[in-house]
């Protein structure tokens, strides 16, 4: 052991930004995810100032023979951010964002979160697609997929990539893009962390804002049926502009939910339009009128604010356990499971949701990105949330449970993104139809797997 800590030690030395090692006092808050079911002790946390530090970090565990992880935002289902008695390659000092107003678009680097992208962009009344949660890591999101509610309207996070500089398993820093490096391009566009550690990404981005169409509405756990089925026909119809999931989730005890409802169950639309005020108040108007709901509202809210908006649900070090399938469509059966296995939702943040694909998503073809599950029309992600460690066992237990009885609903693929810890063997179904040519550009890249604390493409051969 003494060895490890005089090698790392040394990296210390020749490394620009911090090095945290196990004896140090930040140690314990550097390893730490935003997945609380994960605790894991790295032999040290490297923190990258610049993508000079990324390739010396990468040189170095190369050399050494160390295991890496790389975090970002680390707000990671499956707990691959971070690993035992290897390095942390952890970018989150790297969130420098640089909007260019007249081509409408944003150099971003890797650690940067969504919050700090989406507030940098505002500045423009501009954005891109991005997840829901303020917290998460731009890096990790565009790199497997990244979906919102711009998703229908231009596509996902990884459709909006223009360019990335790249970090790869050799220590080169090289450029991606359509006419550079293209089959890398292709590739981390939905394949993940495989292929190398991106130090900056260049997006496109979109007028939105600054503010958008709220809405949302709390039913009584007795209507998730009416719900569902009014849902299903709604969302064939709805414009690209307008975003629908369907949430089950327990009742928070806070105002302004009425107090006879808290910690029941409820089924929920949670809904944005971003195109013109006028149009989006008449197309959110059949939601706005379904059913007798006990809590609704529809309003003007700054698109900083909705997309924090999920923030209070999913604090940081609970518990977390993820399953999740893609739908082709929502039948009935389907939503007879969905109530089966809603109807008590264990620990007090979990959730079950629907998430529509549709719009800009559907209408790019599967093969132009590795990201392969175009022609689905939702996704359902189980999503259990709790604190009590004794609670694990029973948690999970849910989670797995209702995942095997929508199994015969499933399209057969899944979002890598929210891919669990131990689903390996879920990973081609992940990438679907591309996962043979990833394979390739795997072994053309990194031929040695160094890049391999994710959801990992073996190198073909």
């Amino acid at each position: 052991m003494m060895e490890i800590k005089t090698v790392f030690k040394k990296f210390a030395k020749e490394f620009h930004g911090e090095v945290i090692l196990p004896e140090d006092d930040q140690y314990n808050a550097s390893r730490q995810l935003w997945n609380g079911l994960y605790d894991k002790y790295p032999a040290a946390v490297a923190r990258c100032e610049s993508p000079h530090d990324v390739i010396v970090a990468v040189n170095f565990a190369r050399e050494n023979d160390i295991v890496i992880s790389v975090k970002s935002g680390g707000h990671d289902y499956a707990g691959n951010s971070v690993c035992n008695d290897g390095l942390v390659i952890d970018l989150s000092p790297m969130n420098k964002i640089e909007v260019d107003e007249n081509q409408r678009t944003a150099r971003v680097e890797g650690g940067a979160t969504v919050g700090q992208f989406d507030a940098e962009a505002q500045k423009y009344k501009l954005a891109t697609t991005t997840g829901t949660v303020s917290s998460i890591g731009i890096g990790g999101l565009a790199l497997g997929g990244g979906s919102g509610y711009l998703s229908r309207m231009f596509g996902m996070t990884l459709d909006n990539v223009l360019s990335v500089d790249i970090v790869t398993a050799d220590g080169n820093f090289v450029t991606a893009n359509e006419k550079e490096n293209e089959d890398l391009f292709w590739a981390v566009r939905g394949g993940g962390g495989n292929f190398g550690i991106v130090t900056s990404f260049k997006f496109q981005l979109h007028e939105v804002g600054p503010e958008v169409l709220s809405f949302q509405a709390y039913f009584t756990f007795e209507d998730s049926r009416q719900l569902l089925r009014f849902y299903r026909e709604f969302m064939k119809k709805a414009p690209d502009e307008l975003y629908c999931y369907v949430f089950f989730l327990n009742v928070p005890p806070v105002e302004p939910f009425p107090a006879e409802h808290h910690g029941k169950t409820t089924c929920a639309f949670i809904a944005c339009h971003t195109g013109d005020p006028e149009k989006g108040r008449a197309e959110l108007q059949p939601l706005k009128e379904f059913g007798n709901p006990f809590l609704s509202f529809l309003q003007p809210m700054e698109y900083t604010a909705i997309q924090k908006s999920f923030d209070a649900g999913m604090p940081k070090g609970l518990r977390w356990f993820t399953k999740a399938h893609y739908l082709d469509k929502l039948s009935d059966t389907a939503i007879e499971t969905l109530i089966e296995y809603t109807k008590q939702l264990p620990g007090a943040f979990t959730v079950a949701y629907l998430e529509p694909m549709g719009g800009e998503v559907n209408r790019i073809d599967p093969a132009a990105t590795a990201f392969p599950h175009r022609k689905t029309a939702y996704s359902v992600h189980i999503f259990p949330g709790w604190d009590d460690p004794s609670k694990d066992g029973e948690n999970i237990k849910w989670a797995k449970e209702f995942y095997q009885a929508m199994h015969k609903e499933a399209a057969g693929g899944v979002y890598v993104n929210l891919l669990s810890h131990d689903e390996k063997e879920r990973v081609k179904a992940a990438y679907g139809e591309n996962y043979d040519r990833l394979a390739e550009v795997k072994k053309k890249w990194d031929p040695g797997n160094f890049f391999r604390m994710n959801h990992n493409i073996s190198p073909k051969g």
